[in-house]
């Protein structure tokens, strides 16, 4: 596939201005692929991608508008639909069929998911989708699905073109995001010490501070100064607060 003309500058938005331009670029490497898009720029939203003059890209470029397919309408299809949660169980490109999701790297997670009633979420037999977890723990997810319905099995176009979408969708989505994010809710310079870390991992896995104080031979004291030292640093209201972005921001890990 010659992608000359389809560059990673072209799918970048850094402007309101940008964003249809930039939506009809990977459209059309889509379509180039017998493919067609999808994109969710937040999982656990209902709002829309939106174009400058507020028309929602998943209708107005992507063409999501026949009966049937107007998928981006429904707020309660995250709730039900496999997609999203395997989305937010795995972190790179897989393709997925009633079957079941086929990643590079085997995935517990997904294989745990049922597929068994895809048509029904997907109006397609197989998808392409692409997860894109984004700064602050904002999960987007994509899907390319054939255009041709019938087909079921994506494997040799997952092969061939899997890793390039998954790259030019993470920087179509995450530019976007980035440049329509409005609010700044944790300081731009944080910086957590490592006790304060310690103090938060605990508390997020559920130990109360006399617990922590006993496992970090620390003072009852000292530990309720580390973790109110850290929520004045993330801008928290409380403790819970603290432990959430102190998990937005990576600091945690997968325990939390």
């Amino acid at each position: 596939m010659d992608w000359a003309n389809t560059t990673f500058e072209q799918v970048t938005i850094r402007a309101v201005e940008d964003v249809r331009p930039a939506a009809i670029a990977i459209r059309d490497v889509a379509l180039k692929l017998d493919l067609r898009i999808a994109v969710c720029p937040d999982i656990s939203s209902k709002e829309q991608m939106l174009d400058a003059d507020g028309k929602i890209i998943n209708a107005d470029i992507f063409g999501w508008t026949a009966d049937g397919e107007r998928w981006w309408e429904n707020g309660t299809l995250a709730l039900s639909s496999p997609f999203p949660r395997a989305s937010r169980y795995e972190s790179e490109p897989f393709w997925c069929n009633a079957h079941g999701a086929f990643t590079v790297s085997r995935n517990n997670y997904l294989e745990d998911l049922n597929f068994s009633e895809f048509h029904k979420f997907s109006k397609a037999r197989a998808m392409i989708v692409i997860p894109s977890h984004l700064s602050f723990g904002q999960i987007a997810a994509a899907s390319f699905v054939p255009v041709d319905k019938t087909l079921d099995d994506l494997s040799n176009v997952f092969a061939e073109h899997g890793d390039f979408l998954g790259a030019l969708t993470r920087r179509f989505v995450a530019s976007y995001v980035s440049t329509m994010r409005t609010q700044q809710w944790i300081p731009s310079d944080c910086r957590l010490s490592k006790r304060e870390v310690e103090c938060l991992r605990w508390a997020a896995i559920g130990k109360t501070d006399k617990e922590i104080s006993l496992i970090l031979a620390l003072s009852h004291a000292t530990v309720r100064y580390h973790i109110q030292r850290a929520g004045e640093k993330l801008n928290a209201v409380n403790r819970s607060q603290a432990v959430f972005k102190a998990g937005q921001l990576g600091y945690l890990g997968a325990a939390a």
